[in-house]
């Protein structure tokens, strides 16, 4: 790998990790609301949490695609095998997250 190719993967890894922040604090305070944070209750707090989960998955997989379109759009042809790349670590940074915004 070259200095340039070096460099160029460390701007869009930087991209990358601005991205999750905003989808996550974004989402975060979106669906504050919604949801239980105490889990050991005597009531039941599974339905509450399924729903923020499911929405969660749901606004963070539609952010994702939009990104990608719009990004898709903008880098050349040649280089846009290189973005499913981002879309699958994003997709498993999407499961890391879950965890925290409970």
């Amino acid at each position: 790998m070259s200095n340039n190719e070096r460099y160029s993967w460390l701007g869009w890894l930087f991209y990358f990790i601005v991205f999750e922040v905003v989808v996550f604090l974004g989402l975060q305070w979106l669906l504050s609301g919604m949801g239980m944070s105490n889990q050991y209750q005597a009531e039941n707090t599974i339905v509450p949490n399924w729903v923020k989960s499911v929405i969660f998955i749901l606004l963070y997989i539609l952010c994702l695609l939009f990104v990608v379109m719009l990004v898709s759009s903008f880098v050349p042809s040649k280089h846009r095998g290189q973005l499913m790349r981002w879309v699958y670590l994003a997709l498993l940074g999407m499961v890391v997250m879950l965890f925290f915004i409970f």
